[in-house]
């Protein structure tokens, strides 16, 4: 991700009246830019408000029933569906992630949260910009009835990412002739919904995503000390096949992740 961008406000970037004209040139001069980008540059992520606002925009624009689909999975009382690209319910997602994933800070810890969940925000409009719909998915898990119904006005009680890849290091472990997979990422649940099968169900809906989508294998890593991680992980099929090479955990201090296939069920 990119260094963290400035917070958007509601109301957006641009001034109404004389500004609207200039604000159409702007954008008509972002949305080619963007063509070249994709058409072969290299895309960095946004580093103001103003893009970001831009970035939005991009996204209204596209046809956000296109790849969209019902529910995938329904079970242990949640439901899985992938996420809606509206402002709203994008927020929303970034704050699960952001809740799950910041370490805390003795000093300033608001001000460093609100930071990274902007650098959230702006790595998810990132991959919805830059990802075919059928190679991103970003699946929400909530409640199928009220007797799990998210405290606090939530809606969303789980998030994960699922992406097509094809890194050498992964392939490797994979049959002849497997040349893609589904790799899962980023996968949190608010704290108040933990131990509720949350996770448990969006694993599964990852799994029915492989299988519309046509792939054999998904992939995920996860911390080698992580032993509840690690069990869930198992627990879904998943098995582990490698670990991070000690030069890039021991030597640098970081920690060990394991890799950990599984092969879904269609084609078992």
């Amino acid at each position: 991700m990119a260094g963290c961008p400035a917070m958007m406000t509601q109301a957006g970037v641009f001034a109404a009246g004389a500004g609207r004209t200039d604000t159409k040139i702007r954008w008509k001069n972002w949305k080619a830019s963007s063509l070249e980008r994709e058409t072969g540059a290299t895309f960095s992520t946004s580093s103001s408000a103003e893009e970001l606002e831009l970035e939005l925009e991009y996204i209204k624009e596209k046809d956000v029933n296109k790849g969209q689909f019902g529910y995938l999975v329904s079970e242990n009382g949640w439901q899985v569906r992938r996420m809606v690209e509206k402002e709203e319910e994008m927020r929303m997602v970034t704050q699960v992630q952001a809740q799950a994933f910041h370490e805390p800070v003795l000093f300033f810890n608001d001000l460093f949260f609100q930071f990274f969940q902007a650098e959230v925000f702006s790595g998810l409009l990132y991959r919805l910009r830059n990802s075919p719909s059928d190679r991103y998915a970003c699946l929400v898990a909530e409640s199928a009835s009220n007797a799990h119904a998210p405290e606090q006005g939530w809606k969303i009680a789980g998030v994960v990412d699922v992406t097509v890849l094809r890194d050498e290091d992964v392939l490797q472990h994979l049959p002849a002739g497997v040349n893609e997979y589904l790799y899962v990422s980023g996968i949190a649940v608010l704290s108040n919904f933990r131990r509720r099968k949350v996770a448990t169900t969006l694993l599964k809906g990852c799994e029915i995503l492989s299988l519309r989508w046509g792939y054999k294998y998904l992939v995920l890593r996860a911390y080698e000390d992580d032993l509840g991680a690690r069990k869930l992980y198992t627990n879904a099929g998943y098995e582990m096949v490698s670990g991070d090479p000690p030069w890039t955990t021991t030597w640098i201090g970081r920690k060990r992740r394991v890799l950990m296939i599984k092969r879904s069920a269609k084609h078992t």
